[in-house]
């Protein structure tokens, strides 16, 4: 009769401490070591391409000289130390000649921006450069920026934007010149 309270009793040790009934659950006397973090279970969002910036084109005498557009875009998030992210973006893009463009060498200015909420975590600016060849019509440009590391108080919540054009700034008031003095009414 003893042997079934004792039983009972073991059966209701932590599981670390059961070698029976961690042969029901894991195949082994022990409890096996907990696995590393899954990548899988990094937050990852996808890219936003920002307002206005898919595409740019730049005018030569009023006609367009050459059409800039994104393409492809990519990105990845690994675990890093103390719960952060750390995220690559890859841009794809093409440059695109016009009725009043020339072959020739052209930049594209790519802004990869990381944001929580209206907070910027990290912004670069790059210009990318296409090449068009002779007798081609259009040339394409590749950018990826690496190491953005987000930390971990954001690392669960935060966007990826992209878009061609400069970094926006802050809107600023206009400055209003002060207004006259009025005559005083005597």
């Amino acid at each position: 009769m003893l042997a079934g309270p004792a039983l009972a009793q073991s059966a209701a040790q932590p599981d670390e401490g059961n070698p029976l009934a961690n042969i029901f659950k894991y195949g082994g006397t022990t409890k096996p070591p907990e696995a590393p973090p899954n990548l899988d279970d990094v937050y990852c969002p996808t890219i936003d391409v920002t307002e206005g910036g898919s595409s740019l084109q730049t005018m030569a005498g009023g006609t367009v000289r050459t059409q800039i557009r994104l393409g492809q875009l990519s990105r990845a998030c690994r675990p890093a130390e103390g719960g952060s992210t750390v995220v690559t973006v890859g841009v794809q893009g093409m440059v695109l000649l016009g009725p009043g463009g020339a072959p020739g060498r052209f930049t594209a200015p790519v802004v990869v921006t990381l944001k929580a909420g209206s907070q910027v975590i990290g912004r670069r600016s790059h210009q990318a450069v296409a090449t068009i060849p002779a007798g081609q019509a259009s040339g394409s440009f590749t950018v990826v920026e690496n190491g953005f590391v987000v930390p971990a108080a954001q690392a669960k919540d935060f966007e990826i934007e992209v878009g061609l054009g400069s970094p926006s700034k802050p809107a600023r008031a206009p400055r209003r010149k002060p207004a006259a003095a009025a005559p005083a009414d005597g």
